[in-house]
């Protein structure tokens, strides 16, 4: 084996992720992901070492504290790899490869991510966190280093073996066989399995740790909206609710930490990302308008608050994330001592305590999370505390924020994503409907026209931005992020803009990431830098597969356009993904809600002088069942659109809803709407 290059350096100072730079001063001979890397492992014959991470992973920092940061472990590293730092959130693509790749190996996936290539980039071998020095079973860092370098000088066939098997595997995930048929009733038979899975004490799946887990929150919800069974609507509100109230939320400055150490929703990884806290919106507006529950609108209000406070920067879009430490100490911005309570609210620091779970010897580590789940009921149907004094509790919260201000700050990952930014959108332009917020509108709005007048090239996405520097060309996700933002922005507003520019991008995504093989899409576009194997996975990750989202998204756009080919389209994706789909259900559940859409969502088109009233209380309804089109007039709609035949169908105003392929009578009132999908349903 030829040894490495001596005068190799560190090249992240070059890179724009935070992440990435937050590593630019480490000893280890970095290389950004690009053909120069791969170049550099051929020539020099060395396997590579791929270190994947994002800037609000805990571990990743305590990886790279113990062994990036190390001389002597990096002397290891550079010697016998080339190595290879990604940000998985501005390079989701590679991520999902070689993640794809280590699930395959029957390992555990998460990040850091630590992979093993072949110079030519296939993965081999790989884990997740490794320790500097070997503790509790596992091998050391370097041990490992070692022997994987071993591996490749002196048993290269072994190597070519296990890399053959590797990509014949992933080859094959990305070519699904036979059909199958999931409707309804699967559907129910799977909300009912997952329920079965829940949590009765805690929500949420059994167990530690807890994700906050939208996608199958929002299937329960389904199915309850579906059959009417009270008890699904029950498992979903008692799992948000227990999210609401838990150490996972933020109960002084708003917004979700990105999943649970333990299984009562009480101590967090305090990072916090977009993507969690725009899901959680999204489906916390859903819910209230069935609940009405208060502590819902609190939620979204806080939470808006947060995002408009810490997460909102200049350009009005909406950065990535916050990181879980300060002072190198995970979650110190965000605890509290007694003590700190009783010398700032003073008399009422006894009452304060008692509400948000505060003593003297603390519920994390000697410090304390605050949080409100010793005043929640400890099982489904128990009652809980009755309800404290909330006005009381707003004024002393301000209090302890005006002080944790003074705090310093965890890292923030400015960076702003396309898709991530997209999902948030939409959750805003749902939830100012839901709660009657046109200002969180607005808020939308503007981060919606940054991205569309930064982050294009002509009908392109670009994927991520930051300091004037745009990664392009962007993702499927990001396609089908703000498609489906621009449509719950055309829901919203009416403005017939944001329809044109999402039939646009849906053009765009058809045109460079279209799977033939399965009707989905590619991660990646066809002219983009080429990779070992282009990802196509169909399973969600921490946010729902863009082959799921691009389903909601065409059946909307068949309603909205009033153009089948959307309508035969999606049925096209999801017959086929559904193949996949039926191996691993509950890993493709944003797919099974996406299905659930396709046959129930309720179409409501408002017609005539005053269709904007029925408009307006037709988005009063959940918007995971409903799509809303306003037809003031025959010249408000193409001249092909179905929908010309109701504008003329009556002489004033009206509504007309459609459910599962069937339509009502006019409904002459806005305030019958509601009754009328009910009846339909």
């Amino acid at each position: 084996m030829t040894a490495g290059n001596s005068t190799h350096t560190n090249r992240l100072s070059d890179a724009t992720s935070p992440y990435l730079l937050q590593h630019q001063h480490n000893p280890v001979d970095w290389w950004l992901w690009g053909p120069e890397a791969l170049a550099e492992a051929k020539r020099s014959n060395r396997p590579i070492l791929l270190s994947v991470g994002y800037a609000a992973c805990h571990w990743c920092h305590v990886m790279a504290h113990e062994s990036f940061e190390d001389e002597a472990t990096a002397r290891v590293m550079n010697e016998l790899f080339v190595n290879i730092k990604v940000d998985r959130e501005e390079r989701p693509d590679i991520d999902q490869i070689y993640m794809n790749a280590l699930h395959l190996l029957g390992e555990q996936g998460g990040w850091p991510l630590t992979m093993f290539l072949t110079p030519a980039g296939e993965p081999v071998w790989g884990g997740t966190y490794f320790p500097k020095e070997s503790k509790f079973g596992r091998p050391a860092f370097t041990d490992i280093l070692r022997e994987v370098s071993r591996l490749f000088r002196e048993e290269p066939a072994k190597i070519e073996q296990n890399r053959a098997a590797l990509l014949a595997r992933l080859g094959q995930a990305a070519r699904p066989e036979g059909q199958v048929t999931i409707g309804l009733k699967e559907l129910d038979a799977a909300a009912k399995q997952l329920g079965n899975a829940f949590d009765t004490g805690n929500g949420g799946l059994r167990g530690a740790p807890k994700f906050p887990q939208t996608s199958l929150y929002e299937m329960l919800w389904r199915a309850g909206d579906r059959g009417g069974d009270p008890r699904f609507f029950d498992l979903a509100d008692f799992t948000l609710t227990h999210i609401c109230e838990g150490g996972i939320y933020d109960h002084l400055g708003g917004g979700f930490a990105r999943y649970s150490v333990d299984e009562h929703w009480l101590v967090p990884h305090f990072e916090k990302m977009l993507y969690d806290n725009a899901q959680l919106l999204d489906l916390i507006a859903a819910a209230w308008t069935r609940s009405k529950n208060p502590l819902y609108r609190a939620r979204a209000a806080e939470t808006v608050g947060w995002l408009q406070r810490e997460m909102t920067n200049e350009t009005k879009a909406f950065s990535s994330s916050l990181d879980a430490d300060s002072e190198g100490e995970e979650g110190k911005f965000y605890v509290w001592s007694l003590r700190q309570i009783r010398e700032l609210l003073g008399p009422d620091a006894d009452y304060f305590a008692a509400q948000y779970d505060v003593t003297e010897e603390g519920n994390f580590e000697g410090h304390n999370i605050l949080n409100r789940l010793k005043h929640l009921p400890r099982n489904m149907g128990a009652e809980g505390s009755p309800p404290a004094d909330e006005a009381r509790l707003v004024m002393l919260r301000g209090k302890l924020l005006t002080e944790r201000e003074k705090r310093i700050r965890p890292g923030l990952d400015d960076k702003v994503l396309a898709d991530w930014n997209g999902l948030m959108i939409a959750a805003l332009a749902h939830a100012a409907s839901a709660f009657d917020e046109p200002k969180w509108l607005d808020i939308a709005r503007q981060a919606y026209d940054f991205i569309t007048n930064n982050m294009t090239k002509g009908d392109r996405l670009g994927h991520s931005y930051r300091g004037g520097k745009l990664l392009f060309p962007g993702l499927a996700s990001d396609f089908t992020g703000m498609i489906r933002a621009a449509l719950a922005l055309n829901e919203a507003t009416g403005d017939a803009a944001y329809l044109h520019q999402a039939l646009v991008w849906q053009a765009a995504l058809d045109r460079h990431y279209a799977n033939p093989g399965n009707g989905g899409y590619f991660l990646t576009a066809d002219d983009a830098e080429g990779l070992v194997v282009r990802p196509a996975a169909t399973n969600d990750d921490a946010t729902p597969n863009p082959n799921s989202v691009a389903a909601e998204n065409l059946v909307r756009l068949a309603a909205l356009t009033g153009d089948d080919k959307w309508r035969a389209q999606a049925d096209r994706l999801l017959e086929n993904i559904l193949a996949t789909a039926a191996q691993n259900l509950f890993g493709h559940v944003a797919l099974l809600n996406a299905l659930d859409f396709r046959l129930r969502a309720a179409e409501v088109v408002c017609v005539g002088p005053d269709a904007e009233a029925f408009a307006q209380e037709a988005l009063k309804l959940p918007h995971l069942s409903r799509i809303v089109l306003r037809a003031s007039s025959p010249e408000a709609l193409p001249p092909s659109h179905p929908a010309q035949d109701k504008v003329k169908a009556v002489s004033g105003s009206a509504a007309f809803v459609c459910v599962g392929e069937r339509c009502s009578l006019p409904v002459m009132e806005p305030g019958k709407i509601a009754e009328a999908i009910k009846a339909m349903s």
